[in-house]
């Protein structure tokens, strides 16, 4: 049987929990599975949200992509759980962090995946982070044409699209859980100015 919080201790919780938010700039958070309603829905509210800001229609379209990319990319290559490889289920969830600040919109994604797949996702996104505009724009063209799609669709396309989209490199870590899984997080960062 789960152990009951206290309400004192909860509501103490939810209060350092929005000051937190605030303090980093963070509208939007979500904790759980992510499925194509939820990203519907989060797209939605986002994009309301967007019409609401002074942001420039290009911006606005900017910050738009980049969460569809994100939340495609769970989606589509998060790793299902073997219940038998892992202990805590909370793992199992993804998130998704939405923020603004002065200068930019920063969008944040965290999703579990096996661990053998780091080293491939790394060295893409290695090169990715290598590559000038016209690389990345020459790069999505050549996989687009030719490259070589996973078993899930896609050949890093989301990632690059972002990389151009962003014109910034693609923040990630890797955070081991076990000797089967790890947790990518994900963090894009989008310019408020018109470039």
């Amino acid at each position: 049987m789960k152990k009951q919080k206290n309400d004192a201790g909860t509501l103490g919780f939810v209060y350092n929990f929005f000051t937190t938010m605030q303090d980093n700039d963070i509208n939007l958070i979500y904790e759980g599975e992510i499925t194509h309603q939820i990203t519907k829905a989060f797209l939605t509210l986002t994009e309301a949200s967007l019409e609401k800001s002074d942001d420039s229609n290009t911006v606005q379209k900017r910050v738009f992509h980049v969460m569809v990319e994100c939340l495609q990319n769970i989606t589509k290559h998060g790793d299902k759980i073997d219940e038998s490889e892992i202990i805590d289920k909370k793992f199992s969830k993804g998130i998704l962090l939405v923020g603004k600040c002065d200068d930019e919109y920063f969008v944040t994604t965290g999703n579990i995946i096996k661990n053998d797949k780091i080293d491939g996702l790394s060295v893409m996104l290695v090169h990715i982070n290598s590559l000038n505009k016209e690389e990345l724009r020459a790069l999505y063209i050549k996989q687009l044409n030719e490259g070589k799609l996973s078993d899930k669709g896609g050949a890093g396309l989301g990632f690059i699209d972002i990389a151009r989209k962003t014109g910034r490199k693609l923040d990630y870590e890797f955070h081991p859980i076990n000797e089967n899984y790890s947790f990518f997080v994900l963090k894009m960062k989008i310019s408020r100015q018109k470039h």
